[in-house]
């Protein structure tokens, strides 16, 4: 890689950390290429992306971006991954490390918090970001449906009044 390839890819990185919301950190000595295959292949299908990069290259990255904190992580053989869902990165990661032993998660960053590697699988047992949408879009409409439901009962209790004094009035006068 020379000077020019670096430039650019240091810039493609600070513009992809600008863009996202949380950063992991893994050390990946070890693995093999289909192992390293296999964890993009899953981080891809979450919506999140895996790289390998210099840590020379990805510190100039992150430096200057709300991701610094994780520079100090970069010693070694070490790979990241971000995404704007950062659940999705964190399960991803956290299950590929049960079942491999020389994927080692390091920490992340999510927004200006630093996360050490509990942190990072405390993450991952939150729920996604579309099922935390789902959740508070239910917890949003739960009140107005109940409002609606109130509003609505005196009403149906007072057509059925109504219709009981009807009923008995025909019922007296087919008596009579």
């Amino acid at each position: 890689m020379d000077r020019t390839e670096k430039r650019d890819f240091v810039a493609h990185l600070a513009a992809v950390f600008a863009d996202t919301s949380f950063v992991l950190v893994a050390q990946n000595k070890g693995l093999t290429v289909a192992q390293v295959d296999d964890l993009r292949n899953k981080m891809r299908a979450a919506g999140a992306t895996y790289k390998v990069a210099k840590n020379r290259l990805a510190t100039l990255a992150l430096d200057g971006t709300r991701f610094q904190g994780v520079a100090p992580l970069l010693k070694g053989p070490t790979a990241l991954a971000w995404s704007v869902d950062p659940v999705a990165v964190a399960k991803t990661a956290v299950e590929f490390a049960k079942g491999n032993d020389k994927f080692v998660i390091l920490g992340g960053a999510l927004g200006v918090q630093t996360l050490s590697t509990d942190g990072v699988k405390a993450l991952a047992e939150l729920p996604s970001l579309e099922t935390l949408r789902a959740q508070l879009l239910g917890l949003i409409q739960t009140p107005a449906t109940r409002i609606a439901g109130v509003l609505q009962a005196p009403g149906s209790q007072l057509a059925r009044v109504f219709s009981a004094y009807a009923k008995k009035d025909e019922d007296e006068a087919q008596a009579a």
